[in-house]
């Protein structure tokens, strides 16, 4: 496999081409990679100097993580999985089902849907907080009240147009022939969309699976907006907090944010080649 870098510097040869691909190369991991490292060793480190930047701690410690649970970060990390993993799922389930109706039946209104859609995705969270607390603190129809309550952290993320549309796209380039065979074969709408169009979303469902984990970890605001206790707070949120809190050393708040940073890379790592293959899938389709 080959990689060409924009510099066009793989089709040079020679040791000053050598030279450059590696002085280049050096300073892409450094920059993208320092600060990651330097997160990692200084959340391990004793004695910390923020102006300092160490490749190796000088004595390897597990105090700051101790000093960590003593604040309760873990407890806000199991509350920051519980939202993320019913919140990712409820989003995923909703984004095939309605990316399925959007790319394989008609009706009217359909381009008003897609509209609506993209003008969610341009309205800045800060604008909604206020009409969405309102909504989450009197439920419609049911009137429920879900502040302070995982289900009100959960169902605001059920539903994202980007995950939909990238669903929808997707779906649109699944042949058509072969659900038509599978209905000849007296399959039903739902056993073709399980058996024959779902599986060949994989890539997509790796995109969406992505970034709709990184969307709902990293939310601020609406966890701000329903966690009225402390006991129901996310890491975002517990971070802030430790930020403001003048008895707490930047040595738990380096640990706090190493927990916070480690489940969106291992999300990552978990669906990198459905990610790519659905991010490059478009491109050789074209």
């Amino acid at each position: 496999m080959r990689f060409d870098t924009a510099l066009g510097l793989d089709a040079k040869k020679g040791p000053l081409a050598a030279v450059a691909r590696f002085v280049l190369y050096a300073a892409m991991i450094l920059v993208f990679t320092g600060p990651l490292f330097g997160l990692l060793v200084s959340a391990f480190s004793t004695t910390l100097d923020p102006t300092a930047f160490t490749l190796w701690p000088d004595e390897l410690t597990l105090e700051n993580f101790a000093q960590a649970g003593e604040k309760n970060v873990y407890l806000y990390l199991l509350n920051s999985f519980v939202v993320v993993g019913f919140g990712l799922l409820l989003q995923m389930v909703v984004s095939v089902f309605a990316a399925y109706a959007l790319a394989r039946k008609r009706f009217r209104g359909m381009t008003f849907v897609l509209l609506i859609m993209l003008a969610t995705m341009m309205l800045p969270e800060e604008i909604i907080a206020i009409p969405l607390s309102l909504v989450l603190a009197d439920l419609p129809l049911i009137h429920a009240n879900l502040i302070d309550t995982y289900l009100g952290m959960i169902l605001p993320v059920g539903a994202w147009g980007f995950s939909i549309l990238v669903m929808t796209e997707f779906m649109k380039e699944v042949p058509v022939e072969l659900e038509e065979a599978a209905r000849i074969d007296g399959a039903g709408e739902l056993r073709t969309f399980f058996t024959i169009i779902l599986p060949l979303c994989r890539p997509a469902l790796g995109v969406i699976g992505v970034f709709g984990f990184t969307m709902i970890w990293d939310q601020y605001l609406l966890p701000l907006i329903v966690a009225n206790e402390p006991g129901h707070w996310t890491l975002p949120i517990a971070l802030r907090s430790l930020r403001s809190d003048e008895e707490v050393g930047i040595g738990v708040l380096l640990a706090a944010s190493l927990l916070a940073l480690l489940p969106s890379v291992i999300a990552f790592l978990a669906f990198q080649r459905q990610f790519m293959r659905g991010l490059t899938s478009g491109a050789i389709k074209g």
